[in-house]
């Protein structure tokens, strides 16, 4: 059975693995470093630190086929040479060629937004001049779905999604990427306030990339073991919000 482990630093790891589930099947280890959450406020110095431990620790102890970096700020601030690494990147391509307006919205985390290498990922594309790319700290709309708030209390997360997008949404934006794997989870939410604008999620780029390095793959049903570095009892009553009732256990970084 192939053995794929998934992490990040919380929730986003799940956009990723339900995404994978639904079209291969395959042995889930799900690591949820919440030790270190958030990575988005973290220095590229800090995350350097981390995922170097994080990727050495994980070696050793799944001897995985494959790692997925399920999360937008390690991946594009961290360089690996491992090449069992799927790393999660901004759709930028797949935005711009669904607005029609050419002004997109990227939303990710306060360390991805003003990093240097968000800005020198953007000008790998070459895009004209006229296309716009505004980029947006959404850490306030990670924190909602880290803090389950998305579910228990709609209300208050509508009111902070609006005060986040609101301004820089109407600027003639009719696409967002959803550049924080947490960011998944609030797409009906923000689907619902801003009904004009699509949000593109990149589960699925990455679940066809995870595919397509599994071609020998002979697993027959998909399983999922879970593991955080935080709280397991918080983050195992949190899961069971999602209507996820794997057993949680703990792995010390």
């Amino acid at each position: 059975m192939v053995r794929i482990v998934v992490f990040d630093s919380g929730l986003g790891s799940l956009s990723i693995i339900t995404a994978i589930q639904k079209i291969c099947k395959s042995e889930i280890i799900y690591f949820a470093d919440q030790k270190n959450f958030p990575y988005g406020k973290k220095s590229k110095k800090e995350l350097e630190l981390i995922i170097k431990k994080t990727l050495n620790l994980l070696e050793e102890k799944f001897s995985p086929d494959l790692i997925v970096m399920a999360s937008n700020t390690p991946s594009l601030m961290v360089k690996t040479k491992n090449k069992k690494i799927i790393k999660v990147y901004p759709p930028l391509r797949e935005a711009m060629n669904l607005s029609k307006t050419k002004n997109i919205a990227l939303l990710g985390t306060k360390t991805v937004v003003a990093s240097k290498s968000l800005s020198n990922y953007i000008k790998k594309f070459n895009f004209p001049k006229v296309n716009k790319i505004y980029k947006i700290n959404s850490s306030l709309l990670v924190n909602l779905v880290e803090s389950n708030k998305f579910i228990t209390n709609k209300l208050i997360s509508r009111k902070i999604i609006k005060k986040i997008l609101n301004n820089i949404l109407k600027n003639k934006i009719d696409v967002a990427t959803l550049s924080s794997t947490h960011l998944s989870f609030l797409k009906p939410l923000l689907e619902l306030e801003f009904p004009e604008v699509k949000f593109v999620d990149p589960s699925y780029i990455v679940a066809h990339k995870v595919l397509a390095n599994i071609e020998n793959n002979n697993s027959k049903k998909n399983t999922l073991k879970i593991f955080t570095s935080g709280n397991v009892k918080q983050f195992q009553n949190n899961l069971i919000k999602l209507g996820i009732k794997n057993k949680v256990n703990f792995l010390s970084t």
